[in-house]
């Protein structure tokens, strides 16, 4: 066993902890890797989100700046407080030297950016012998920017490791952009099927007045993911006759558009944003069926937490999606495509033979999820590096 002097010292750069994917699998990895080995230190640009109340106790915290949870209710000094946070992020971005000398105490032998939001916060360390590992989240062949998208990729082939969250996220940048990673690890994110299952058993009432069956969906409220196209189905589906309602979780920049859009077409009663929940698990469980209507995907943990729930799910066969279902096994994956959309989610409603085969299949899902191989596959890649940094010190 590692004594104290002897621990592997990893630093996590994030930028926030506002909910999301990413977020999630940094805090699960801090609460799971073994601490016998490591000495974690979660380093965040702004102390503010949803999952604050997240972070393991014994975690050590770096805060480079207040969040706006901790700024003055006055909205002129809250604007002043603002642009004054933005100049010093701005200061220490050009200047990291300065931000690990006032707020960085020790070394660190690996420094991990979590998502390509902390790839030049990790790059720009003065911290020249620790190993850098990039994490990616992303299925770049979608992104509208394809010049930010090159970015991407070349920023990571600075980086002394890469882990990508599924086979097809650096499969997609092998193929279309004819790069490849020497030292690089597919990963996938972690799930935990009895504690997804434990939250979901939470009292739960928040159904009582919405209209069954309903289809449930978790993401974010962003232009790429789908929403604007699934109310378009719903509304079809239910001019049609085929009653049901649609729960979404989440929110994001589209949101306005979306309830424009939802209002204009008098569907108030049965589509509906929920916003965003810490807990999401009873919604999922307590609905009929999950969809996810997404245009470009990585590795989505919702997708796995509602087969973990065994719910039958319709996703787009995008990014990672095709690894975590088994078409017509425990789910159907469909094109990103408005009638494919139209025919799955009406073949949901009128066929409980259907529905009910999938809800079987997703009872052997569990087997897909071995949270312990996840973790020692990353331990490894953290030891690995750590031996290469050694080899480069006596070298």
């Amino acid at each position: 066993m590692h004594n104290q002097s002897m621990k592997i010292k990893v630093l996590f750069r994030l930028r926030s902890l506002e909910m999301g994917g990413v977020q999630r699998v940094v805090l699960d990895l801090l609460r799971n890797l073994p601490k016998e080995k490591f000495d974690f230190t979660l380093m965040l640009n702004l102390y503010q989100g949803e999952l604050i109340n997240e972070i393991p106790q014994d975690i050590k915290v770096i805060v480079v700046e207040k969040g706006k949870e901790q700024m003055s209710l006055n909205p002129f000094i809250k604007k002043i407080q603002l642009a004054w946070r933005r100049i010093k992020l701005n200061f220490y971005s050009k200047f990291p030297t300065i931000l690990y000398l006032l707020k960085v105490p020790e070394n660190y032998d690996i420094e991990i950016a979590s998502s390509y939001a902390e790839f030049d916060m990790v790059l720009k360390s003065p911290n020249k012998h620790s190993r850098k590992i990039a994490w990616f989240h992303t299925d770049v062949s979608y992104d509208v920017n394809q010049e930010r998208a090159i970015e991407r990729i070349e920023k990571m082939k600075k980086f002394d490791h890469v882990v990508f969250c599924a086979k097809y996220i650096r499969k997609v940048i092998e193929i279309n952009y004819n790069v490849t990673y020497p030292s690089s690890s597919v990963i996938y994110n972690a799930i935990h099927v009895d504690e997804v299952r434990d939250k979901a058993s939470e009292s739960f009432l928040e159904y009582q007045n919405i209209g069954k069956p309903i289809f449930c969906s978790v993401g974010r409220l962003h232009s790429r993911k789908g929403y604007n196209m699934l109310i378009d189905v719903h509304n079809r589906l239910i001019k049609e006759g085929f009653k049901h309602s649609i729960v979404v979780l989440g929110d994001g920049e589209e949101k306005e558009n979306l309830i424009k859009k939802i209002n204009q077409l008098n569907l108030e009663e049965t589509f509906k944003l929920l916003g965003t929940k810490i807990n999401p698990y009873p919604y999922i469980k307590n609905a009929n069926y999950f969809v996810l209507p997404t245009r470009s995907e990585a590795y989505p943990l919702v997708i796995n937490e509602a087969l973990a729930l065994e719910k039958p799910i319709i996703s787009t066969d995008v990014g990672g999606i095709p690894e975590m279902i088994d078409d017509e096994v425990d789910g159907v994956l469909i094109k990103y495509d408005e009638n494919e959309m139209y025919e799955s989610m009406k073949s949901f409603l009128i066929n409980p033979s259907l529905v009910n085969e999938i809800i079987e299949g997703t009872k052997n899902a569990k087997m897909k999820f071995d949270e312990n191989l996840i973790y020692k596959q990353v331990a490894e890649v953290f030891e690995q590096q750590y031996q290469l940094k050694l080899e480069n010190e006596r070298n």
